[in-house]
């Protein structure tokens, strides 16, 4: 069954957290234990009746024992393969139940952290988590089952071999732990090289997402040679340090399959003398065979389950700095109510009044200076903003969230149908979808598309250009009906008769609520009810002609990007 809920993880470090994932189903994990140990120690039984069978049956002539013990053999298998099944069954949920909590609770902790979350860790550092790390993290829940069930039967072993040869028990007893310690050392070297392909990897899937993202651009400006070269040159440094950890990983996985081999051979080697000298019997020699064959799968599980926890616990690293991230904004402790209706924004640090239900234009000469300007807006970062005249930082988070939108080019267009890709809601209509996806200029993609709104798409819908992908991600702002909608360079990836297009649909679809666009276009400019300028982190107002004839700097911006001639009144 889906989580509702994963519960509040223990963050406060990668130990903590896996154990809190173990915690977090403890029937379960109790059923995984109790058939894993059934079935290690029911591996003991095979080789113990084997020797009955021989003592009682073969080398006693008695047919009808010989009989019984083979039976009791056969059944002892059936027995243990179910078990077998059943254990396993458990541990896959057991491994899945901590995938998708660890899923979970990593979704619902960069959903609360909003825009925090790409100015603290990169893309690629996220995407790790989701493709490597959480396998890695539920690989190491695998101790709860076989690896609590290798320690019980290597004491069962022990104490059987102890009835046979105390010397035989104190060689076990002694040389299992050994050939664990052996591969100590390696799971350190393995825990600093993973630790450094980890980092390495998260690096090089940020730079390669970038790379994709903006090809076109790079294409477009002669960089995607140098770009490309980077990301080889560092996907051949990767490739390096995943060799590195290949090799110690080799020699683990050398030692967890060698090591009990050359144990059982010295083993049985010491049976066979001590059998031929008498001290046990030929039945007694095979029950120790078996017995010590038997332990090659605890040690290899203490081996196993030492390289898994050393690779969970650095998976376990990366999930727990996630999820140490705080928000840059938090719920008040006590709520100021937001405005009932249509009221100023006001940016103290700008100066910027951005007035109730009109269009307002910032043209900014910094782009990062406007990208903060929206931030604080909208309250992605606290600040001084107010709205209605009370500050937007004792407003709930949820209201404000639903009534104020801040929609950029990055907005992520989710797999499915463009239907569900667009409606944030699920109470619009097909008229206001419609009436979205035409103020968005975006009819000619639907309709394009083989079954329309109803056509299944892939994450970002890479089938789409830049600008297709643009109009739809317009539409989808328009569609949530904010008071006050944001939006940052809506139709820079669009031609200019369709942002043409865009810009009056736009005013007239959003008339008496309001609406602030980023951007320098004259097409916008000219129907903005208030230009802002932005210049050294103040604004200068006005409406576009005005603002052109008395102030330089925003003529030089303008005329950057339409190619005017700046005149004569510009200096004045």
């Amino acid at each position: 069954m889906p989580l509702t809920h994963p519960g509040t993880p223990d963050a406060r470090g990668p130990a903590r957290y896996l154990w809190w994932l173990v915690v977090r189903q403890p029937w379960r994990v109790l059923r995984g234990a109790f058939f894993g140990t059934v079935w290690m120690v029911g591996l003991t039984l095979p080789p113990y009746l084997t020797s009955r069978a021989v003592d009682d049956g073969l080398r006693a002539h008695d047919a009808r024992a010989l009989i019984w013990w083979t039976a009791a053999i056969v059944g002892v298998g059936v027995a243990n393969a179910l078990l077998g099944m059943m254990r396993h069954r458990t541990m896959t949920f057991i491994r899945m139940d901590a995938s998708f909590r660890t899923v979970r609770a990593v979704v619902r902790h960069a959903t609360r952290l909003g825009a925090a979350l790409p100015r603290r860790l990169s893309t690629g550092e996220v995407i790790a988590v989701g493709s490597t790390d959480v396998n890695r993290i539920a690989m190491v829940l695998t101790f709860v089952g076989p690896g609590v069930g290798s320690v019980i039967a290597y004491v069962v072993v022990a104490i059987l071999l102890f009835n046979v040869s105390a010397l035989l028990a104190a060689i076990v007893l002694l040389g299992v732990p050994g050939m664990v310690l052996l591969v100590a050392p390696l799971l350190r070297r393995l825990q600093r090289v993973e630790t450094e392909y980890r980092e390495q990897q998260g690096t090089l899937t940020a730079l390669a997402g970038d790379v994709v993202s903006g090809l076109r651009v790079l294409s477009g400006i002669g960089g995607k040679d140098l770009f490309t070269e980077r990301y080889r040159q560092r996907s051949a440094a990767l490739r390096d340090e995943g060799y590195r950890v290949g090799a110690v990983a080799s020699w683990i996985q050398a030692c967890a399959v060698g090591a009990p081999a050359l144990f059982l051979a010295a083993v049985i080697w010491l049976g066979a003398r001590t059998a031929a000298a008498g001290d046990i019997s030929v039945g007694q020699l095979i029950a120790v065979y078996g017995y010590v064959a038997m332990l090659a799968g605890p040690v290899y599980f203490f081996v196993e389950t030492s390289y898994d926890l050393t690779r969970g616990l650095v998976a376990a690293r990366r999930v727990t700095t996630i999820l140490n991230i705080t928000p840059d904004v938090t719920e008040p402790d006590t709520a100021t109510p937001a405005p009932t209706g249509p009221a100023d924004l006001h940016d103290p640090a700008t100066g910027l009044t951005v007035p109730a239900g009109s269009l307002t234009v910032i043209a900014a000469d910094d782009p990062a200076e406007a990208l903060a300007l929206a931030d604080r807006l909208a309250r992605l970062v606290d600040s001084d903003v107010t709205w209605g005249g009370a500050p937007l930082a004792g407003m709930p988070l949820d209201e404000l969230r639903r009534r104020v939108v801040v929609a950029d080019n990055d907005a992520y267009l989710f797999a499915g149908s463009v239907r569900d890709t667009l409606v944030a809601a699920r109470d619009h209509d097909a008229a206001e979808v419609a009436a979205a996806v035409h103020t968005a200029a975006a009819d000619d993609v639907i309709e394009a598309l083989p079954d329309g709104l109803d056509t299944a798409v892939g994450n970002q819908i890479r089938t789409l250009s830049g600008g297709q992908r643009q109009r739809l991600r317009l539409a989808r702002a328009v569609l949530t009906g904010a008071d006050a909608l944001i939006l940052v360079e809506p139709t820079s990836a669009v031609d200019s008769h369709t942002e043409s297009v865009i810009a009056g649909r736009l005013r007239a679809a959003r008339a008496g609520r309001t609406t602030v666009v980023v951007s320098t276009s004259p097409l916008f400019l000219d129907l903005a009810d208030t230009v802002a300028h932005l210049h050294d982190g103040r604004v200068t107002t006005g409406d576009h002609e005005s603002l052109l004839r008395t102030d330089p700097a925003y003529h030089a911006l303008v005329d950057r990007r339409t190619g005017d001639d700046q005149p004569a009144e510009a200096g004045r």
